[in-house]
């Protein structure tokens, strides 16, 4: 186990990736079943905390594995059964989900966390081992990751045994994910890992597929309950509709900016545009359980308000417009997303949830989006006049007779 160069060619995602990422479509479809009962049932905010604390693990487990797999990724039989070995781990956070959101008992959760992390410990362990060159980073990693492993069992064990008062468990929490996520930066002091920019960034897109994928399913599962309780009707139609327009153009605005030849350039840059995607990933799930319980209500009534609802779609729409734009501004020499688009776009959406007492709940998700459709077509002209400008503008500087001579010289 040495590690694979940064530069490597045609670098792309292996088939025991693709199948990783498989158990994770079932531990993001756990998540945000719960979070969409949560929020048919008028505790959108109660459940919001077991959601965005889930999620973490979920997305921290599959960022380790994502990261290590592309500096130390060698395909051969130790490294293919331990991960499987993290694979399992994944599906029993699935398993441990419902309990963590409807009784606050993380202990499956943790249990198929522990199982993760300790897989992950004896990869590092045997990168140490057999590449001299990282051997120092690759102990340093394998060592933070038992301490906060050790951190959370703590944390668990003094909650069950009720040393840890309620409204300490949320600070608790917040603590011990900094300390997950102070971790890459203290090993890498060592020396850096020689993950590859292009299947970092190929990577990151494969897992906003899946959740694209996973807000589809909940919006599904929202139409197929909405017909058991009634037949086909305007209504429904125009809601699923929007929200298929919806996912749609958010898709299209993530994959305007490919971020490969970024991270490239700029790889210091690597952990803001890697941590700043748990908000990308986490709207996504959130909207995923929102367009669950917009298209169901159409069906039937639920306990949430018009205005809940409502929201529900708002909020994670706006925070994964914001963070796309926030990670890749950074990044990116030309950010494809202008601020003004971002910033009127986001309002805009913001802005209409207030209006669905009056105007119902199928009227406010297609403004939305028919907002993040007017944000995608604006930016798609901005980019084609910025190149057209810039064709002009190599066209003029080659036929300048005073341009040429100071070229040359």
């Amino acid at each position: 186990m040495t590690a694979r160069a940064i530069d490597e060619p045609h670098r792309a995602s292996s088939q025991l990736e693709l199948l990783f990422d498989l158990t994770f479509v079932v531990a993001v479809a756990a998540v945000t079943a719960e979070f969409a009962h949560d929020i048919a049932e008028g505790r959108a905010l109660a459940g919001l905390v077991p959601f965005l604390q889930v999620f973490f693990a979920v997305w921290w487990a599959w960022m380790n594995f994502t990261w290590f797999a592309s500096s130390y990724d060698t395909d051969d039989v130790p490294y293919r059964l331990l991960t499987m070995v993290q694979m399992a781990g994944v599906l029993v956070i699935a398993a441990g989900v419902p309990a963590a959101a409807d009784h606050a008992d993380y202990r499956a959760v943790a249990a198929g966390y522990l199982v993760m992390r300790a897989a992950l410990v004896g990869q590092w362990l045997r990168a140490g081992a057999e590449d001299p060159a990282g051997r120092r980073t690759a102990l340093r990693y394998a060592l933070g990751i038992t301490v906060a492993q050790a951190g959370w069992l703590l944390w668990l064990a003094a909650s069950a045994a009720g040393a840890v008062p309620s409204a300490a468990q949320v600070p608790c929490f917040a603590g011990l994910a900094l300390l997950e996520l102070a971790v890459p930066r203290w090993a890498e002091r060592a020396a850096p890992t020689a993950w590859h920019p292009h299947h970092i960034a190929e990577r990151y897109g494969l897992f906003t597929i899946i959740l694209f994928g996973e807000s589809v399913l909940a919006a599904s599962n929202g139409l197929g309950g909405a017909l058991e309780e009634s037949e086909i009707g305007g209504p429904l139609v125009v809601i699923a509709v929007s929200g298929l327009v919806l996912l749609f153009s958010l898709w299209w605005l993530y994959f305007l900016a490919p971020a490969g030849d970024a991270l490239d350039d700029r790889r210091h840059l690597s952990y803001l545009w890697g941590y700043g995607h748990y908000g990308i990933f986490a709207g996504l799930a959130a909207l995923g359980a929102g367009l669950e319980v917009a298209v169901e209500q159409t069906g039937h009534g639920i306990q949430a308000s018009p205005l809940a609802i409502c929201y529900a779609v708002a909020l994670p729409t706006a925070l994964f417009v914001l963070m796309l734009w926030t990670v890749h501004k950074p990044l990116l020499a030309d950010p494809v997303l202008r601020p003004a688009v971002v910033l009127c776009g986001t309002a805009a959406v913001l802005l209409l949830p207030p209006a669905a007492p009056r105007t119902g709940t199928v009227a406010v998700v297609a403004a939305i989006a028919a907002v993040c459709v007017l944000m995608t077509g604006t930016t798609l002209v901005l980019i084609r006049r910025g190149a057209s400008t810039g064709r002009r503008a190599d066209r003029v500087r080659h036929r300048s007779p005073i341009g040429s001579p100071r070229e040359g010289a």
